[in-house]
């Protein structure tokens, strides 16, 4: 047989069972460790790969930067405009505002700001501030690891040197990664070439702080009493230089930014996160809040005592009296002032003032002018003010607006931030949740004298004079404003479920469920703003419309459109839901009953309209709140600063809601009539039949002396006189009769009733009185 071959083997393999590399085991190296070893090498070049790639970027970015030495940066910032809705289709829109951060920006030396000032910021915003070099490695992968979980850049992490980058280029809006290494390079660099202290000083000078407040010497004026600042500026300053044109009253000369306190000091860094929701004046609550947080955080890093911490904490806020913005470059400065801060909200504050927006309005120019003269016409000289909101059903959109009638001598705005007592104008609210329930209009209730409410918290409810039905529909219940069916109705619906639905219906601020505030009596009343727009959700038959570009998610609209600086934003319209359509017609119908034959008659325009009056305790407050098809507006009267009775003012008679309220507002919308058909005629879409004011039964008014026109904006023509009330000759006809009577304002709940606190300072919360039928418990 022939032998079997024998195998030779390379020197290089190791023959089956030999020993291994120094005797070791045989075989060579394990898959695990062959793959362990992979990944390290691969997470190494991806490290590396990562950090060139980032520091090329970033040399990239910052070689292609500007120099921020090179003031010519700074001169090429634009004013934003602001603008009206044209008053015809085609038309041009008419400018309202520019709105720029150089009005009250003055800026100071390092040496001039107080160390509370510097120490307060930094604690808040940028607590590595003198360990970092323009960039804080941690913040950064702080915060890009919460965009990642966000699947959006929206984690803020930038230093002090960001933020300055990023206000000095108006580069706000954006929020990509891109944009965050943009500004990483040239803190970086800026840093290199600056000290800290002129970075830090460099942005205290650039920051805003709301209210029209640019730079840390600015917001001292603005919030705390001091001299204001508003002179205009020139577009590039040095420290030290002041505006071309002054005040009379300012004292420009003087620096006041060394003299913060450390309770002044923490509100103002604070505010720089959000300079509306910490405002002082709108939610003094976040502001107080989050001032001692800065005091806290000031406490933790030992940048003040333990003494001045507790003594800081206990310091009140500022009072409007103390709070001086400027004056806006602005026909419409209440509307503006308002706007101006939604839009430093949507898109900061360097965007707004110096990037060069294009921002269209929703404010109709004829009807803001028809609104003045509606108001001007009953209430000039007489002695209360008025403030009103006008809005557009179908869109959700703010088409006229007074906050009162001199911004600046009261540049506080009673139309957005006046929380006054709602009195009856509160019981849509009880009677669209009891629709909703199933009651229907013609149930029947004792229209008597009651004592309602959980044992302790008693109270009893009147209607006006003593006034009594017996036995009333709610129908007829809500036609007269009966307060003693409407008390009973309230609390068997629920205060919680009516306050719920007051807040779906378009309320802001959140509403009390004590008793009582089924007749308004609200421990924090509201504002026009926010009645007319829960009206407008009746309106609306149960529709809450609003807008992408909203005052805030699911509010009112301000803005149909910005553009400018790569931005093409328009407002888009949004619904909500909030109760069924057969809901909201029976609540209209019921409501249209007030108009026609209750305590509204005042308020009858010869076309379909319905709303609600509203009268507080002693007339403190007056309201009428209504709606037509198209338009809901809102009108308060009242003494502005504190809740003084209204007595004698309407032709000696006490002002209610039936009275200067309901006329200012028939006055409005019979011109806002005229308006509409003319516009439909010039655009070929409307009725060419003419609405005829029809004869109704009218309020007497009281005597109106002739007043000076308020000037009416460029293109805006000055709408019709509206149809004239004079009084028949004395010996044709007898006297008018008396003023219509309130809606059953209450006296204040017996025993026992909450302790009626002092009517509150400027500007009140509405919780000072009674407030509806019953006073607050």
């Amino acid at each position: 047989m022939p032998e079997t071959p024998t195998k030779v083997l390379s020197s290089h393999v190791p023959a089956p069972g030999a020993p291994g590399p120094n005797g070791g085991p045989p075989g060579g190296p394990k898959p695990k460790l062959k793959k362990l070893r992979l990944a390290f090498i691969l997470l190494g070049l991806g490290v590396l790969a990562m950090v060139s790639t980032v520091f090329g970027m970033m040399m990239a970015v910052a070689s292609d930067l500007p120099k921020l030495e090179n003031k010519a940066e700074f001169k090429a910032a634009e004013n934003s405009v602001v603008e009206a809705m044209p008053t015809s289709k085609g038309g041009t829109p008419i400018e309202l505002a520019q709105l720029t951060g150089n009005n009250n920006r003055i800026l100071v030396d390092a040496a001039e700001i107080s160390p509370n000032i510097k120490h307060a910021v930094i604690a808040v915003e940028d607590q590595r501030f003198y360990e970092h070099e323009g960039v804080d490695y941690k913040g950064i992968g702080r915060a890009l690891y919460q965009d990642v979980l966000a699947r959006s850049a929206a984690q803020g992490g930038s230093t002090i040197t960001q933020q300055f980058v990023k206000n000095a280029l108006a580069a706000q809006g954006d929020r990509s990664v891109f944009q965050k290494l943009s500004e990483s390079a040239l803190a970086y660099h800026l840093e290199r070439k600056w000290s800290k202290e002129k970075v830090l000083t460099q942005y205290l000078n650039s920051v805003y702080f709301g209210n029209g407040a640019y730079g840390v010497e600015a917001a001292v004026r603005t919030y705390f009493g001091h001299d204001d600042p508003d002179g205009l500026a020139p577009p590039t300053l040095e420290p030290g230089e002041v505006a071309a044109e002054e005040d009379s009253d300012d004292d420009l000369d003087a620096t006041f930014a060394t003299e913060a306190s450390p309770a002044e000091a923490a509100l103002l860094a604070g505010m720089i996160a959000s300079p509306s929701l910490y405002d002082p004046l709108q939610n003094p609550a976040q502001a107080t809040e989050r001032r001692n947080l800065v005091l806290l955080r000031m406490r933790e890093q030992q940048l003040i005592t333990e003494p001045e911490y507790q003594e800081a904490i206990k310091e009140e806020l500022p009072t409007e009296e103390e709070v001086d913005p400027p004056q806006p470059d602005s026909r419409q400065p209440y509307f503006t002032s308002w706007l101006t801060q939604q839009l430093v909200d949507r898109y900061n504050a360097p965007a707004v003032f110096s990037g060069g927006l294009k921002v269209r309005t929703t404010l109709d120019p004829e009807l803001q002018y028809a609104a003045e003269q509606a108001i001007s016409g009953r209430l000039e000289g007489v002695g209360p003010s008025a403030s009103l909101v006008a809005i557009e059903n179908k869109t959700g959109e703010v088409k006229a607006m007074v906050g009162g009638t001199d911004f600046e001598s009261r540049p506080f705005n009673l139309a957005t931030n006046g929380h006054r007592q709602p009195g009856s104008a509160f019981k849509p609210f009880t009677l669209v949740r009891a629709l909703e329930d199933g009651v229907s209009p013609e149930a029947t209730f004792t229209s008597q004298q009651k004592v309602l409410g959980p044992p302790g918290r008693q109270f009893e409810v009147n209607n006006y004079e003593d006034s009594y039905a017996g036995v009333a529909s709610l129908r007829s219940a809500t036609t007269n404003s009966d307060n003693s069916v409407f008390a009973e109705l309230g609390l068997d619906v629920g205060t919680k479920r009516i306050a719920a639905l007051a807040n779906e219906m378009g309320v802001r601020t959140k509403v009390s469920t004590n008793p009582a505030m089924t007749l308004g009596g609200l421990k924090v009343g509201v504002t026009p703003l926010e009645l007319a727009y829960a009206y407008s959700t009746i309106a609306n038959r149960g529709l809450r419309n609003s807008g992408s570009l909203a005052s805030y998610p699911g509010g009112p609209v301000a803005i149909e459109s910005v553009k400018g600086r790569g931005r093409d934003d328009e407002n888009e319209p949004r619904s909500t839901r909030v109760f069924p359509t057969d809901v909201g017609e029976t609540a209209q119908e019921l409501l249209a009953g007030v108009v026609a034959s209750g305590t509204g008659t005042a308020a009858q325009i010869g076309e379909f309209a319905a709303g609600k009056t509203g009268t507080t305790e002693n007339y403190g407050d007056a309201w009428f709140v209504g709606f037509n098809e198209q338009l809901t507006v809102a009108i308060w009267v009242g003494y502005p600063d504190k809740v003084q009775p209204m007595l004698t003012e309407y032709a000696g008679g006490p002002v209610a809601g039936g009275t200067y309220p309901a006329q200012i507002w028939g006055d409005l919308m019979r011109q806002y009539i005229a308006i509409r058909d003319r516009r439909a005629l010039e655009d070929g879409s409307g009725d060419e039949e003419s609405t005829e004011e029809e004869s109704g039964e009218e309020v007497p008014t009281a005597p109106i002396e002739p007043v000076q026109p308020l000037e009416p904006l460029p293109g805006v023509s000055e709408p019709a006189e509206p149809e004239a009330e004079t009084p028949a000759p004395a010996d044709e006809t007898p006297a008018p009769d008396p003023a219509p009577a309130p809606e059953n304002p209450a006296p204040a709940p017996k025993p026992p009733p909450a302790p009626a606190p002092a009517p509150p300072t400027s500007p009140p919360t509405g919780g000072g009185t009674g407030g509806g039928e019953a006073a607050p418990q």
